[in-house]
């Protein structure tokens, strides 16, 4: 997924964010991440995979560690048990190399990246920024992040516990189903704003404006 933000889709998500909150005690924090984890772990267990299918591919087709020894020596004696490991030694290592640097490349790491190891990934990289961007850091302990991470194709929203505790979690589906859609459609910009407007209107039927009219947490767009 590429995304194509400029300053104006910046702006008009700094003042989505703004109209938001302008009906309610809540402050909405906007963060979009290019990935949220490098899956380098990933990569190494892949590796190790495909060298441990090379053996187990040997214990089920053994014959062709025979057509090699005969094609290296094809007027030898019989192969040595030396032969055959060390022949089957330097293949795993071969394949685990060519594993190892392919996952070097991101696209093939991100594909061959379990998609229930994406999810609890995405949800432990916005839980940190929710701790750290936007958990008590309220009067009245309102904040709620919507996080955006793109290689991943995931979006996560997390809300303090009192909102938590006052708002059904399916009300928050209409928000994240605006912003998926207009992913796909490759219009970040409006499913980011159409978003906002969604959490807005939850908030502000559960936590409308009270006598403290103020902007605790900043209202741009954080790109990481």
């Amino acid at each position: 997924m590429v995304m194509h933000l400029n300053d104006t889709d910046r702006a008009r998500i700094r003042d989505a964010v703004a109209q938001a909150e302008s009906a309610t005690e809540g402050e909405i924090v906007v963060v979009l991440a290019r990935r949220s984890d490098a899956y380098h772990d990933v990569g190494l267990h892949m590796a190790v995979l495909a060298m441990l299918l090379v053996l187990v591919g040997t214990a089920l087709w053994p014959g062709w560690l025979l057509a090699f020894h005969a094609w290296v020596e094809p007027w030898g004696d019989a192969p040595t048990p030396l032969f055959l490991l060390s022949t089957l030694a330097w293949v795993q290592g071969a394949v685990f190399l060519i594993v190892r640097y392919g996952c070097a490349w991101m696209p093939l790491r991100m594909a061959l990246t379990p998609a229930a190891t994406k999810a609890r990934r995405v949800h432990a990289r916005a839980l940190l920024l929710f701790r750290a961007a936007a958990e008590r850091r309220t009067v009245a302990a309102t904040g709620v992040l919507l996080y955006l991470s793109l290689d991943e194709h995931r979006a996560e929203l997390i809300a303090e516990a009192a909102i938590h505790d006052r708002v059904d979690p399916a009300l928050w589906g209409d928000a994240l189903a605006a912003l998926l859609v207009a992913l796909k459609q490759d219009r970040p910009a409006d499913g980011i704003v159409a978003a906002v407007g969604a959490i807005g209107a939850v908030l502000a039927e559960h936590f409308p404006t009270g006598a403290r009219p103020m902007n605790e947490l900043p209202d741009r767009l954080i790109e990481l």
